[in-house]
């Protein structure tokens, strides 16, 4: 924090990323708690899709752009554009406009957000010298990842202020990224990369070798067995909680509240309950890995997840639920920390960025496709109990599977 320039680019960083946390909350719930709105399943897919799929399919492509772009112009004129587009899109809130013109407008704001955070982490180096890259590495995204929090907090408080306040909360979004623009303009144009002389491949051969680059991923992580399993493992667990995501909302929305403000404040409480167990799990697992090991904890947190989720979820009560909230934000975390240390472990050097492309890729779509089929399966008041027995057979299928290649996987 000594370092004048990193000071500065976090401050970029916590902007942005409090806009994104207040954005994000402001776009659901606005599809899912309008007054105006009769909210659907189908309604949260699309919304889900909007918020996830820029992150996936944009995101291995944003690095050809910009190592080409400088950086510094990237945070301005990025942050400017998402400014104009959700000022754009409070206005066609206000407006009452068709919904395929307004996903249209929110899914221009999250695209840009991919290049944005690709680029705060490209340029992290630039401010920091090697001694130090990595404990701002682990302060940075940190510090990001409390920031949008945050954001979706106050983001939740006006909301609940009454009536229009779903403009007023992209407008208060749109304000927060038109102070990450200015704040980038504390850092000289060409500080932050990439270097001019650097000479790059051109810009469709670029995007070509990307293309390739993921197809060879895929054939590596064929001939990294363990690697392949805890992501498909991690997918489907993703796809659980997504499902249940989606059941929890229209239980708040219809079921258990008689108003939309009610519903909302039962949202934010099942959201602040999965986010404790996300903690919990940075908490418990460094613990439980040294103990289960890795696969092993994978086992524990499914085979948890698959006697919990039936037993709190089928009640479809509200306090219940919550203790299913944070029970299952820490099993999910807790996988994907054990996955991210898979992955790193069975994979080589060479292919672990592309590799790590594909988990993006995988972990997004298996949400947004969770979002889908429980749009198929769930009735307008969120008490779905196919969903539910669904999802525990699914969280057993991955205990069981993993516990049977527990040995082979054993170095892991």
């Amino acid at each position: 924090m000594r370092l004048t320039n990193f000071r500065r680019l976090l401050a970029v960083r916590l902007l942005s990323q409090c806009a994104d946390g207040v954005y994000q909350v402001a776009l659901a719930t606005y599809v899912v708690f309008s007054p105006e709105k009769q909210t659907s399943p189908a309604a949260i897919a699309t919304a889900m899709a909007v918020l996830l799929l820029p992150y996936s399919f944009v995101g291995p492509f944003a690095g050809v752009l910009l190592d080409r772009w400088p950086r510094r112009q990237v945070f301005l004129h990025g942050n400017l554009l998402r400014a104009l587009l959700a000022t754009g899109t409070a206005f066609l809130i206000l407006s009452s406009v068709p919904d395929w013109l307004f996903y249209a407008s929110a899914l221009a704001v999250t695209a840009v957000n991919r290049f944005v955070l690709a680029g705060l982490s490209a340029a992290l180096p630039r401010v920091v010298d090697p001694g130090r890259l990595v404990m701002a590495n682990s302060l940075s995204p940190t510090a990001g990842t409390l920031a949008a929090t945050a954001g979706g907090g106050l983001a939740f408080v006006v909301r609940l202020a009454g009536p229009g306040s779903d403009a007023a909360v992209v407008l208060l979004g749109a304000g927060l990224y038109l102070c990450s623009a200015l704040a980038s303009l504390r850092m000289g144009r060409d500080l932050l990369g990439p270097d001019p002389a650097r000479v790059r491949p051109r810009l469709g051969a670029a995007l070509a070798s990307t293309a390739k680059g993921l197809v060879s991923g895929v054939r590596h992580l064929g001939r990294r067995r363990a690697a392949a399993r805890v992501l498909a493992a991690m997918a489907v667990m993703r796809f659980c909680y997504g499902a249940l995501t989606v059941m929890v909302l229209m239980l708040c929305r219809y079921a258990w509240s008689s108003t939309e403000s009610a519903g909302l404040a039962l949202l934010g409480l099942a959201v602040g309950a999965s986010g404790a167990g996300f903690f919990a799990a940075a908490v418990l697992s460094p613990w439980a890995v040294e103990r289960l090991g890795r696969i092993g904890w994978m086992v524990g947190c499914a085979a948890s997840a698959a006697v919990l989720a039936p037993a709190l979820g089928l009640l479809f009560a509200p306090a219940p639920m919550l203790v299913a909230a944070f029970v299952l934000g820490l099993v999910t975390q807790g996988s994907k920390i054990a996955t991210d240390t898979v992955v790193q472990l069975a994979v080589d050097d060479a292919y672990r960025g592309r590799v790590f492309s594909l988990y993006d890729v995988l972990y997004n779509t298996a949400f947004v496709g969770a979002a889908g089929i429980s749009a198929l399966m769930l009735p307008p008041d969120g008490r779905s109990v196919p969903l539910v027995v669904m999802v525990a057979l699914l969280y057993a299928g991955v205990a069981v599977t993993l516990g049977l290649r527990r040995r082979a996987d054993a170095v892991l």
